[in-house]
């Protein structure tokens, strides 16, 4: 059923429209976002309306919220004037941005091919110009997929730097409020909003390590984004900043907790990075078993109706066991953050793919997707188990589909990692072109 509130004009994008003007008294074009208009993922509380959370029985059987999301507060008093809530997926539970109920948001940089999830409106919203900016979450990758797949910029925070309140959890060991824009200077404008503040004025990273296997093995050697990386960090900050050591032999040697769950990963016939495959099992382990703790009750009583794909997953989140080895795997994550905190120090970047390659088709089957998915969150769990901040940055689209890199910095260096992204997103662009064009 296609979404009643959104028209042909708006991609399919939002849920409900209505306007909510800037909260400030003082002079507004003094305000940091003065003159910007955003929208918000309909996950974010909103005083006297109701939070659909993606789901029409969520919709249903929740009364309107009592208080506003901090941080949509902050946005407003920041000047900015909301247009709207954003269609997600339900229960924030994928990265794909196809909702059986509400209909699937158009992506205008691949027509034909999802806009990605969970975050899917918000996304579409931006990168059809509907408005210059919006709020999302990110759990499990839920900023950086959409704005991967729409051709747009996205920033998951550090873990924690940004108020979760007023935002209905799906798993809050790895919930984060994150944004998108089609510029660099917009993301950087609301960052400087929304995180908290920071004299770090360093551009020039120490070392930016570009792992050879995440390229190889997870990204797409279609793309280039493998040389386009190393040429342009040798060009902005000099050849002996690279570093290409193998990201898997990387954690395998320094989180030892991994080392009883390393084989069980090790014998698949798909390419894969075992130790990263280790990483985001232990993220979704971690991430179902809350997810279950937060919503069990709700979906055991009401039993939702969920959309193909969907409701495989949240009933498979539900019914399982509590004979995971969780306390392992918080051994693993304490490990794992430990490790990547000692490669990147105060000023490394790790320069990842975003996604696994071009997004995927709309309706397209479950089978086949699910090596693209298991590539998907062996890249994107390395920022979700550590809490570390990745922004997603399009190079362009190359037959016709967007290509992007992601950049990650350590927890609580985010500012540091745009000041690296503004440094470098030039050079980037020049060099994709370079190597597209041969």
């Amino acid at each position: 059923m296609a979404n009643a509130m959104a028209g042909a004009g708006d991609y399919g994008a939002f849920m409900e429209r209505f306007v909510l003007p800037p909260s400030s008294q003082q002079k507004l074009q003094q305000l940091p976002l003065h003159g910007l208009t955003f929208a918000i993922k309909d996950i974010f509380d909103i005083a006297g309306r109701v939070t659909g959370f993606g789901n029409p029985d969520w919709a249903r059987t929740h009364a309107p919220a009592a208080a506003t999301s901090p941080v949509v507060l902050a946005t407003l008093a920041a000047g900015a004037t909301s247009l709207g809530k954003t269609i997600m997926d339900e229960m924030a539970y994928s990265i794909n941005g196809e909702n059986a109920h509400y209909g699937t948001p158009t992506n205008p940089c691949a027509p034909g091919r999802v806009p990605g999830g969970s975050s899917s409106g918000s996304a579409v919203a931006v990168a059809a110009n509907l408005v210059d900016f919006s709020l999302g979450t990110d759990t499990g990758g839920s900023v950086r997929v959409p704005a991967a797949y729409c051709g747009i910029f996205g920033l998951r925070p550090s873990h924690g730097l940004v108020s979760t309140d007023n935002v209905i959890p799906m798993a809050q060991m790895f919930d984060t409020v994150g944004w998108f824009a089609r510029d660099l200077s917009t993301l950087s404008r609301v960052a400087k909003v929304l995180l908290p503040v920071s004299d770090d004025s360093v551009k020039q990273p120490t070392q930016v390590t570009i792992p050879a296997d995440c390229f190889q093995i997870l990204g797409s050697l279609d793309d280039c984004t493998y040389q386009i990386l190393n040429a342009s960090v040798a060009k902005k900050f000099g050849s002996q900043a690279v570093d290409n050591k193998n990201l898997g032999d990387f954690i395998s040697d320094n989180v030892p907790s991994i080392r009883k769950f390393i084989a069980d990963f090790s014998e698949g016939e798909l390419p894969s990075v075992p130790a990263l495959s280790v990483i985001s099992h232990v993220m979704r382990c971690l991430q179902r078993s809350q997810f279950k703790a937060n919503h069990a009750e709700w979906v055991n009583t009401v039993k939702p109706n969920l959309g193909p794909g969907l409701r495989e997953r949240v009933w498979e989140a539900i019914a399982s066991g509590d004979n995971e080895p969780l306390e392992d795997f918080q051994a693993i994550r304490a490990e794992f953050k430990s490790a990547l905190a000692a490669l990147l120090k105060d000023h490394g970047i790790l320069a990842i793919p975003s996604v696994p390659g071009p997004p995927p088709k709309v309706g397209m089957e479950a089978a086949p997707l699910e090596n693209f998915r298991a590539r998907a969150f062996s890249l994107l769990s390395i920022a979700g188990l550590s809490g570390f901040c990745q922004v997603s940055i399009p190079l362009g689209t190359r037959n016709g589909v967007p290509v992007s890199v992601s950049l990650m910095a350590r927890h609580d260096a985010d500012h540091f990692l745009l000041n690296v992204a503004q440094e470098l997103y030039e050079t980037l662009v020049q060099e994709a072109t370079k190597a597209w064009a041969s």
